[in-house]
């Protein structure tokens, strides 16, 4: 119990406190000495504890319970190999802007610099890739500290912080009326900006004046639940609309103004280029890949994002739901000059995506056996409903699925983001199915991918999480396998990249899941439906060409 007789309330319970007023409903852990006080307080105050075999896991499943609920994302793990097993979560986090807590043991204040047990220094290791990392210095500040690890979390674009508690401070008991103890709901302020009235009018006086305009709908559409606000825009102002990372589904397939394939042909020939919540990384070529007579504007929650690598002719840094929609609101006197003459310029990109689906088609339907991978993202494509949430963990598999599979509902897309970590996806599947149990869970691994945290497939059975997983096992790391092979000759493409012919629906079946092998392209649809049926944690092992490339894979300059 939390309170004895006289009062006193453990560190580990104002943790757990602090985590019900933020509205933290599960934490994701691997058990330690350390932490198991907050364990106990979870208990009292009816949060879940899922507890996974390896601490990338856990990090990696409070970054996609983050994405997946707009809420953010708890893990919890023991100081030391504990914490920086958690390390790669996190980084994927900050650079994909997901908002969680990781909260790590610490040896207690009495031992500091004695060499106690798994001592590291935690925060310095965390500084560089989380918004906000500390030690809990008192008990009584262990629930005030926790709500300002979350606040943090929110502060310009989200991102992961982290919190050390030593252990003495974690088990000791403080009278309540010491501990501070922030109330729900006040203790953060909004963070929706609406943006700069003058530059809103701008873009709004631009989008009518376009003749040639396209939209990018990055992440931040889906951080800041902006799906309404962009669709209207799109939809009012007649304006062709590319999607990427969370922002996929944004529009369904089908939408007049949804595009996919003619990115590069859009942004090469349009006036006016709008990039809404993403960077100019290495996804966007740092922004070289825009027309340099484009007209360029940026929408972003953070302002260092903004003009960062590209020049821009127009900057508003805020909410993008908030700012789209007073774009639409301040373009409604003048849409009839600006949307009705687009069409031509609509019906050009669709000539240009009709012709890049033309030239992938005999793949997509191909027999040939192994089995191209473009005829196996096909087939996934096809399956998914309006209910499933697509998650794709790998490299070359996964760069194919990005020119097909199409989610067909906001939110409904998840992969690691722009740091390319491979093992995200077993914890994305694991966070997405307990956030939301009445959506389908559909995932697409590489069998290298797979191998990184695949024994929580485990996990899965255990906390009865159902989903249907493919494997598309080539036995190798087929993206890397590439620019071996373009570098140095096909003498040595295979060094370092070779995987061993693993059969994954084996590895399923052991651990209590669904398992099936496919090796003929007919077999993939049923497969896929009997995995659905099932009701089970399942792996359809199919086995895919070693010898068939992603365009994606092959332009990629660091192999030329």
């Amino acid at each position: 119990m939390p309170d004895d007789s006289q009062g006193l309330i453990s560190g580990g319970h104002l943790v757990a406190k602090a985590l019900k007023a933020e509205g933290v409903e599960v934490i994701y852990t691997l058990c330690g000495g350390h932490i198991i006080d907050i364990y106990d307080g979870c208990v009292d105050e009816g949060i879940d504890v899922i507890d996974v075999r390896h601490e990338q896991v856990a990090a990696h499943a409070a970054d996609g319970y983050a994405r997946i609920t707009g809420k953010p994302g708890c893990a919890v793990v023991t100081a030391g190999p504990g914490t920086t097993d958690a390390v790669t979560g996190v980084a994927n986090a900050f650079r994909a802007e997901s908002p969680m807590l990781l909260i790590g043991g610490q040896g207690a204040h009495t031992q500091h610099k004695m060499g106690s047990l798994q001592d590291l220094p935690h925060v310095d290791m965390m500084a560089p890739i989380t918004k906000f990392a500390a030690t809990v210095p008192d008990t009584a500040r262990a629930a005030d500290m926790v709500s300002m690890a979350f606040r943090e979390c929110f502060h310009g674009a989200p991102g992961p912080s982290f919190l050390e508690i030593p252990r003495d401070v974690l088990d000791a008991k403080v009278p309540v009326d010491t501990a501070r103890v922030p109330r729900a709901g006040h203790y953060r302020a909004s963070t929706r900006a609406a943006g700069d009235p003058e530059s809103v009018q701008k873009l709004a006086d631009l989008l009518v004046q376009a003749e040639k305009p396209a939209i990018l709908l990055g992440s931040q559409v889906w951080t800041t639940r902006a799906t309404g606000a962009a669709i209207e825009l799109v939809r009012t102002l007649n304006v062709p609309a590319y999607m990427n990372g969370a922002g996929r589904g944004t529009l369904p397939p089908g939408d007049p103004h949804h595009f996919q394939l003619s990115r590069r042909y859009a942004f090469s020939n349009a006036d006016l280029i709008v990039i809404v919540g993403t960077p100019f990384d290495f996804r966007m070529g740092y922004g070289k890949r825009l027309s340099p007579d484009a007209t360029v504007v940026q929408i972003d929650l953070d302002y260092r994002t903004v003009g960062k690598n590209r020049d821009i002719d127009l900057g508003i840094v805020g909410d993008a739901g908030l700012i789209l929609s007073a774009v639409t609101q301040a373009a409604s006197g003048s849409i009839n000059g600006g949307a009705g003459k687009r069409k031509e310029w609509l019906d050009e990109l669709r000539a240009a995506e009709q012709k890049a689906i033309e030239k992938r088609l005999p793949n997509l339907r191909s027999d040939a056996s192994p089995i191209h991978p473009y005829r196996l993202v096909s087939e996934i494509n096809d399956f998914l409903t309006e209910d499933s949430i697509y998650i794709g963990d790998g490299g070359d598999i996964v760069t194919f699925s990005g020119q097909v599979v199409q989610p067909k509902s906001p939110g409904h897309w998840m992969d690691p983001g722009p740091l390319g970590t491979l093992g995200v996806g077993v914890p994305f599947v694991m966070a997405a199915k307990q956030a939301r149990p009445d959506k389908e869970v559909v995932a697409l691994f590489g069998d290298g991918a797979f191998s990184l945290t695949g024994w929580d497939f485990e996990t899965l059975v255990r906390f009865d999480l159902p989903f249907v997983g493919i494997v598309g096992n080539n036995s190798s790391m087929n993206q890397i396998r590439y620019g071996q092979k373009a570098k140095y000759g096909e003498k040595r493409e295979r060094v370092g990249n070779t995987l061993g012919d693993v059969p994954y629906d084996q590895f399923a079946r052991m651990l209590g899941g669904h398992g099936e092998e496919v090796r003929d392209p007919a077999d993939i649809g049923p497969a896929l439906r009997r995995a659905r049926e099932s009701g089970k944690p399942s792996l359809i092992n199919v086995w895919v060409d070693p010898d068939a490339y992603a365009p994606g894979t092959m332009n990629q300059t660091m192999y030329k």
